[in-house]
């Protein structure tokens, strides 16, 4: 058991939120970049595609060390995890804005990336001890909103930066979560006394390693963030190019844009509390944001035409990890591997994240935008193909009656 039920003598919604909120500081860490991309590249002379790697570098270490950033969370407590994911992120913000130039910025940014994957691990490991049964579903979905609602306000702050400069942005954020980290040790508390159970770690992983359902989670979670980071990473520079407005108005559309995904997260739930069957939920997300992605950034479009389907493409896309993040303990091995099943669904998150925005702005940047599209799309109507039904269907762990994952 990872966290005991702190909700047991009263609401267990304060302590949710407590653990949203976490998510979302931690979620500007991922979207600061976006937003000060074009003065970070005026400051230090890059070129797009060496600047994106500002946001592939976020997940390197994700890319590699989710599983066991997992396998760690289930032994250390996922209330101790995430606040050394705080921590770490605000280190590394910290350490960014006084670096001199890009191969240490983008040190940093692995640093950021590393706390941001402990509390992303940490985080629905906690949700799912706070939250009664009854309301998991809900919780869930609020709890995956972390993402688009941190993006949002990131870029939303976007005037900030002709006030406090990026490396000022840098530093305001790491003094942002320095502070949630302290507040969220002293909001959850939980109990010192709890005894801890410690397993064989080999056997641990390679129950894991041999399970479908870590795989089939992480597969998902990587395709979908490499389409949908290859949108809203560069959103901001595609906006201001194509509209011909300030990279500070393109924030703020990209910021409106991705507000739709946390509109997504929140439907995806009621429509899991409603019983409706996740696979094909799946399949509907990916098929919307592959029809979307053939439009985005389409040359032939208007403007205006191509930032309405960015908003369709992200409400889809804001079904997917309400998905994953609901059914890792079903697709667990063992109740006791939950916390490595969500570090397998994250390491392929990071590694989407590594992809998606430095192939984008490479394939942009030779061949120009229209080609974008066509490979979003490719790999948005393939999705469908190698994660079939039989797959998820054996594997799952049914929970209270409920039926597959498909």
């Amino acid at each position: 058991m990872i966290v005991s039920k702190f909700a047991s003598g009263g609401s267990a919604w304060p302590r949710i939120l407590l653990v949203v909120g976490a998510g979302v500081v931690s979620a500007f860490q991922g979207g600061k970049a976006p937003v000060a991309l074009a003065a970070i590249q005026e400051d230090l002379a890059l070129s797009l595609a060496a600047a994106s790697w500002l946001i592939s570098a976020f997940a390197i270490l994700g890319a590699l060390t989710g599983a066991p950033v997992g396998l760690a969370a289930d032994r250390v407590g996922a209330g101790t995890m995430a606040a050394l994911g705080l921590l770490l992120q605000a280190a590394g913000s910290f350490l960014g804005g006084l670096a001199s130039g890009f191969t240490t910025l983008l040190a940093t940014r692995v640093i950021e990336g590393l706390g941001f994957l402990c509390l992303v691990v940490a985080g629905p490991a906690l949700i799912a001890g706070l939250a009664p049964i009854q309301i998991r579903d809900r919780a869930m979905s609020l709890w995956a909103s972390f993402m688009p609602v941190g993006l949002t306000v990131i870029m939303l702050a976007a005037p900030l930066l002709s006030i406090v400069t990026w490396r000022g942005f840098w530093f305001l954020n790491a003094s942002i979560l320095l502070s949630y980290a302290m507040l969220l040790r002293w909001g959850l508390h939980p109990p010192s006394s709890h005894p801890r159970l410690y397993r064989n770690v080999r056997q641990d992983i390679g129950e894991a390693l041999v399970s479908p359902g870590p795989w089939v989670l992480g597969g998902l979670f990587a395709a979908f963030s490499a389409i949908f980071f290859a949108v809203f990473g560069l959103l901001p520079s595609l906006l201001s190019q194509r509209i011909g407005i300030s990279n500070d108005a393109a924030s703020m559309l990209s910021a409106l844009a991705i507000a739709a995904s946390g509109v997504g997260n929140l439907v995806c739930g009621q429509l899991l509390a409603r019983g409706f069957l996740p696979g094909r939920l799946l399949h509907f997300s990916f098929g919307i944001m592959a029809i979307c992605g053939i439009g985005i950034f389409s040359q032939a479009l208007w403007a205006i035409a191509c930032y309405a389907l960015c908003v369709v493409f992200s409400f889809a896309g804001g079904l997917i990890p309400v998905v994953i993040f609901d059914s890792a303990p079903r697709q667990a091995p063992r109740p006791e591997l939950v916390g490595v099943t969500i570090g397998f669904a994250m390491q392929g998150n990071n590694l989407g994240l590594i992809i998606g925005p430095a192939a984008a702005g490479g394939i942009s940047g030779a061949f120009g935008w229209p080609l974008v599209s066509v490979a979003m799309a490719l790999m948005a109507a393939l999705l469908v193909l190698p994660f079939n039904r039989r797959q998820l269907t054996d594997h799952a762990i049914h929970k209270e009656g409920e039926g597959a994952l498909w």
